[in-house]
């Protein structure tokens, strides 16, 4: 008894400390049992349950059986007399429980109870985990880095949410190109996606992702986080530089404004996160010439037309600013255009 009591205990403690439900682990132990008297008496049938009383304390399988005159078949029939022992009230017709001993199982058994019930339980961590960890896709999390592999270059991270804790694996490609990252950092990555595997869930994450970007300024600007003040769309080159688009419905607001923050505070705390990567905070526009203009900065625009076909346009800019609007290696023309969604050409006010 003291044994059973025990059991419930720790089952009821699995149930506080990793919020496995009690029912759920209870179903499995059954079928565990079941599983296990099934294996060493192989003759028997499906008409098999497990009993298990918390209040009293006991956890009994018990063979459903039909109480007649005679017995002929044993693993579906009891005879009235031996019916009779378990229960006076029994009675031809009835079905009665008949109480297996545990000594009847074999070690055999026992183990393979023991293992199902641990597979249990490593099955309603890794779906509650897999759970937790799915509702927090496209989204930031902080881990910490628990090693790296120096041979193919990938880092490990332990990554956390609420109480839950799984490893990530965080890729080179997913990297910011030239940051250094050493064992025990804390550092913040982007959930691109959680997937489902045979070790538990798998959590995809970035540290290159614009969703980084973006989830960084919702954290550092209370403006963003609310509404008030929109991102409309991000350009990423990542460890190089990031073109942000903001937008306020209120004509009195200053998006960008906003998104610097006093003293520039909000964006350089951006900016320190992601290991010195520059950011252009430009304001969108509905009007596309507008919004072309405001992507190419820090570059002044003379003109923007656009051609007939409403996705490309040709941009005129001073001589003297041409190869800022460029940009090195022509990343600042590129990141406009992918911010806008536009093809752009840029020409200078020479040459038209």
């Amino acid at each position: 008894m003291k044994a059973n009591t025990e059991f419930f205990k720790a089952i009821i403690d699995i149930e506080r400390e990793k919020g496995i439900p009690r029912d759920y682990m209870y179903g499995k132990i059954r079928q565990a049992l079941i599983a296990a008297y099934k294996k060493d008496t192989p003759d028997c049938g499906d008409n098999l349950d497990v009993i298990l009383d918390e209040d009293a304390g006991k956890i009994e399988l018990v063979v459903i059986k039909t109480v007649v005159e005679r017995a002929r078949d044993p693993y579906v029939e009891i005879s009235l007399d031996a019916a009779k022992k378990i229960s006076r009230k029994a009675k031809l017709g009835d079905e009665i429980n008949v109480p297996v001993e545990t000594r009847d199982f074999g070690r055999i058994a026992a183990q393979s109870a023991k293992q199902v019930i641990i597979q249990g339980i490593r099955e309603a961590e890794r779906g509650m985990i897999y759970d937790e960890f799915t509702s927090k896709e496209h989204e930031i999390l902080t881990g910490v880095v628990s090693k790296i592999d120096d041979r193919t270059g990938n880092i490990y991270i332990k990554v956390s949410s609420n109480s839950d804790y799984t490893d990530a694996m965080l890729a080179p490609g997913e990297c910011i190109r030239g940051e250094t990252i050493n064992e025990g950092d804390h550092i913040k990555v982007y959930v691109i996606e959680v997937r489902k595997s045979t070790r538990g869930p798998q959590v995809l994450i970035s540290r290159t992702h614009p969703g980084l970007v973006k989830r960084l300024f919702e954290l550092e600007v209370p403006e963003i986080f609310d509404g008030t003040v929109e991102i409309k769309s991000i350009a990423r080159e990542a460890g190089s530089r990031t073109k942000v688009a903001v937008w306020a419905e209120d004509p009195q607001m200053d998006p960008i404004g906003a998104c610097v923050g006093p003293k520039g505070g909000r964006v350089a705390s951006i900016v320190e996160e992601l290991d010195g990567e520059k950011i252009d905070i430009v304001k969108f526009s509905e009007v596309p010439e507008e919004f072309v203009a405001a992507a190419l900065a820090p570059s002044e625009v003379v003109s923007v037309t656009f051609q007939e076909d409403g996705r490309s346009c040709q941009v005129v800019v001073p001589d003297s600013q041409l190869s800022l609007a460029i940009g090195k290696e022509g990343q600042n023309a590129r990141l406009a255009a992918k911010l806008t969604g536009y093809k752009i050409d840029i020409k200078p006010e020479s040459a038209v």
